[in-house]
């Protein structure tokens, strides 16, 4: 039997989906293009690209693709593809604190105002 997309290491439903989406159907076609050709995939760093590219071609050769890289690169490869949403999310967290923040400002900024206007209220009625 031949060996499908998700049989690579480091691909799972929706990366393949994405893959073919691209063109890549199979692992030989992964293993054949050029690490651009893969970078160009959404979701796809050169780390990535080199990463899936390495285990298609054991894949295709026979080899284990678990040896195809350390265990460490496999994690870092999950940890990219997790962490992309992450720092978005991230940024739209600064973005709201900061918006947050200016709002807290101008609160206390009203309120320094208001308190300044009263004590000149009251040293103007005595």
């Amino acid at each position: 039997m031949q060996p499908t997309i998700t049989d690579i290491s480091g691909i799972g439903p929706s990366a393949a989906k994405v893959l073919t989406e691209h063109g890549f159907k199979t692992p030989a076609s992964l293993a054949n293009a050029s690490i651009a050709e893969i970078t160009a995939v959404p979701g796809f760093s050169d780390t990535r690209a080199t990463t899936v590219k390495k285990a298609a071609s054991a894949l295709l050769s026979g080899s284990d693709a678990a040896d195809s890289g350390s265990p460490e690169e496999a994690v870092s490869v999950e940890k990219q593809q997790a962490t992309g949403s992450k720092k978005k999310d991230k940024k739209k967290g600064k973005k709201k604190d900061k918006k947050k923040d200016k709002k807290k400002d101008k609160k206390k900024d009203k309120k320094k105002k208001d308190k300044k206007k009263d004590k000149k209220k009251g040293k103007k009625k005595k």
